[in-house]
């Protein structure tokens, strides 16, 4: 039986969870956790994706995920793609690291309540998994979470956002409202701590566990109408959406317009240059790095021969300390 496609929309929000294939471990080591928070942030930005919270567990995670363009689906299979690939080619393994399908709850973000709710109930993770004894050390000592991240500001990536959840309180993301939000969660831990059902001490959180959306009776009215319209047409090429597709390109003409001007190239120069040359690289490294564009756009707009040969340049762009080249991707970051 097909699977129902994913709701997708602009402005979507979902709580995002995946555990290891067969219960086994997603990250060994610290290692392979910073793999995943760099695969992660380079999806974010591929993707225009924003995190409003998330936490990483030795066999499991979860997002606070803000999708501004419907591209839930092709954002979730490059980032758990590109995460598995690399990590089995660092353990020298291979087949899947994750069990099934991602769950993705869509959450009704007009009441803060139900942001406010998953938002803590990643925050707190560690203290019901119980990693740490939350008795004698601060919840913002679990280094793979955005509550800490949320306390220091200076250490924020920029993909994350705290203001939206720390809004949803009415504070701001200032000194007064973030000391605010850390006694709070310092309550809510040891609340947890002491609860006889840790795994349900919010009376929201069985729905977040069990459920597929998070929201009041005509949100779900509303969602039930989005999948019907999803599965009405499933004799399209692809559910992801023609409108992912057109997002993707527009942004990588806008990145590739910017590139030429920055390199003082007109686009029929592309023609005159070596498929190998340089500028042309560098571009392909920009586009790569900031958008869901296939390889063989890149190549055909950028007329850079086969596609197969694309993550080759790229990656001499990547590991090049060569001082000119470093300028030129310097150049290009100027574009963000």
């Amino acid at each position: 039986m097909a699977r129902k496609p994913r709701v997708e929309y602009a402005g979507a929000v979902y709580h995002v969870m995946s555990r290891g294939d067969r219960q086994n471990l997603i990250c060994r080591d610290n290692r392979d956790k910073e793999i995943f928070m760099d695969t992660l942030g380079e999806a974010c930005v591929r993707h225009g994706w924003r995190i409003h919270a998330f936490v990483l567990m030795d066999n499991h995670y979860h997002l606070l995920l803000e999708t501004p363009e419907p591209n839930l689906v092709v954002g979730m299979k490059w980032f758990q793609g590109t995460y598995t690939q690399r990590i089995n080619s660092r353990h020298k393994e291979w087949g899947h690291l994750f069990q099934g399908r991602y769950k993705a709850l869509i959450i009704q973000t007009d009441s803060g309540e139900y942001f406010s709710t998953v938002s803590a109930y990643i925050h707190l993770n560690p203290v019901r998994a119980n990693v740490m004894d939350f008795t004698e050390h601060s919840l913002s000592e679990f280094a793979w979470s955005s509550y800490p991240l949320y306390l220091r500001p200076s250490k924020r990536p920029r993909w994350l956002s705290a203001d939206r959840v720390l809004g949803n309180y009415q504070w701001q993301d200032d000194r007064p409202g973030r000391e605010a939000y850390r006694r709070l969660m310092q309550k809510r831990t040891l609340e947890v701590t002491t609860s006889d059902h840790p795994e349900e001490f919010d009376g929201q959180w069985a729905k977040i566990r069990r459920g597929w959306y998070l929201g009041d009776s005509e949100f779900r009215r509303e969602m039930e109408i989005q999948v019907d319209k999803r599965i009405s047409s499933y004799d399209r090429r692809s559910y992801l959406g023609e409108e992912v597709r057109k997002h993707g390109e527009a942004e990588a003409i806008r990145l590739l317009e910017f590139g030429l001007k920055a390199l003082k190239l007109k686009p029929e120069d592309l023609n005159d240059l070596k498929k190998n040359d340089l500028n042309k690289k560098v571009l392909a490294w920009m586009i790569r790095q900031h958008t869901g564009v296939k390889n063989d756009w890149i190549c055909k707009q950028l007329v850079m021969g086969r596609a197969s040969n694309l993550a080759r340049h790229i990656n001499e762009v990547c590991d090049s300390t060569d001082p000119k080249l470093q300028a030129l991707c310097k150049m290009m970051k100027k574009a963000f």
